[in-house]
């Protein structure tokens, strides 16, 4: 019996990653838990056959990370768990106390770069590099781990793509035309989409600024639509930042604003242009590979996991994050482009993550290292 800890359920590469090793559990005939406070992907994760235990592990503050591993504790010796599986720093910490008590493994992954300004903040990371093994989801998290910790064992498992859901050959024309619809982007247009949750250093700013430069210039060519779509989570005042600046930069008509997308193999496969443009490096980044998945060129920022998942010049296109001059030649190089040359790239970019990136591989190395721990444990 295999227990992971995340601190909720909502959008995001840690939990969507909790969700697919629940599910790789299951088939392999183990018991998946999952310690979370709950969220949307609550259903999602009960479809996979994963038991949510409902704990409030999300919050940082001392006294409750102290009674959540209590009742991990608790939890561990009444359902007899083998193995706990941290994938964030709060819980990762209740976790640790619980696993340590219990004489268990313990494992952590790195789902994202903690910023360490002091030395109080850098001890609190510190957490995700105690376990029995630490996994970093790409290679650029390992070397960043490496640099500032010394982890018993580090290895590398980037994040997998679900290459059954993000296949181009099954998704129904009819889903693309209503995303399309709901869009207004007509069917003469060329579509460049950002997705991802709204928050600042995704760089939703940085692409409109961008588009901007070229309508100014004149090499904007006609019939190019922008469109930003995401969860605000809770930070509205941000949307309407960027509705604002639409209108601000005179982009009505070329961009908009639009909400969470829930059907992410239809968006990408609506889009001629995919853009990444975080001004922060990602530890993995899910948008560039999934859209490479679907057949599509990325322009991603040139720092973090989009190294790994974009070749420059044959999957996409890497840009200095934040520069708005190179997104804006980025953008006017793959809009000038034939067709077919988009279609050659972006079948480029789906051989590479096939080749690398797939939801199986990520599975499937997790559950070795989990029975590396456990070599005469029982399955369930």
């Amino acid at each position: 019996m295999i227990l992971q800890i995340v601190p909720e359920l909502d959008t995001g590469g840690a939990e969507r990653t909790t969700i697919d090793i629940a599910r790789a559990l299951k088939e392999t005939g183990w018991t998946a838990l999952v310690a979370t406070r709950g969220g949307r992907l609550a259903p999602e994760l009960a479809d996979a056959g994963g038991e949510l235990v409902r704990m409030r592990v999300d919050s940082k503050n001392p006294r409750t990370i102290w009674r959540n591993a209590g009742a991990l504790t608790r939890l561990i010796r009444e359902r007899n768990i083998s193995l706990v599986h941290a994938r964030s720093r709060a819980p990762a910490w209740s976790a640790l106390l619980a696993a340590r008590r219990c004489r268990i493994p313990f494992v952590t992954t790195y789902h994202g770069i903690y910023q360490a300004r002091g030395p109080f903040k850098r001890w609190y990371n510190s957490v995700m590099a105690k376990g029995d093994v630490v996994i970093a989801n790409s290679q650029w998290t390992a070397d960043h781990v490496r640099r500032t910790y010394a982890p018993k064992r580090l290895v590398t498992i980037p994040r997998g793509i679900d290459l059954a859901a993000f296949d181009p050959a099954t998704i129904d024309n009819q889903r693309v035309a209503a995303l399309r619809a709901r869009w207004h982007v007509r069917e003469d247009e060329r579509l460049v989409l950002l997705p991802g949750r709204l928050s600042r250093w995704k760089g939703q700013l940085v692409l409109l600024k961008a588009m901007e430069a070229l309508q100014k210039s004149e090499r904007l060519p006609r019939g190019v639509r922008v469109v930003i779509a995401g969860d605000a989570q809770r930070r509205g005042t941000y949307r309407e930042e960027l509705k604002e600046a639409v209108e601000r930069l005179d982009l009505h008509g070329v961009a908009s604003i639009e909400e969470h997308i829930e059907d992410m193999p239809a968006a990408y496969l609506a889009a001629d242009i995919v853009v990444s443009a975080s001004t922060e490096p990602e530890a993995f980044g899910r948008v560039p590979p999934e859209a490479s998945a679907m057949g599509r060129p990325v322009i991603a920022t040139d720092h973090g996991g989009a190294r790994e998942t974009v070749l420059n010049g044959e999957t996409g296109l890497l840009v200095i994050p934040g520069n708005v001059t190179m997104l804006a030649e980025a953008l006017e190089t793959l809009l000038s482009k034939a067709r077919v040359e988009l279609m050659m790239m972006g079948a480029s970019g789906r051989a590479h993550i096939v080749r690398n990136f797939s939801l199986e591989r990520m599975c499937a190395e997790t559950l070795q290292v989990y029975r590396e721990l456990l070599p005469n444990a029982h399955k369930a």
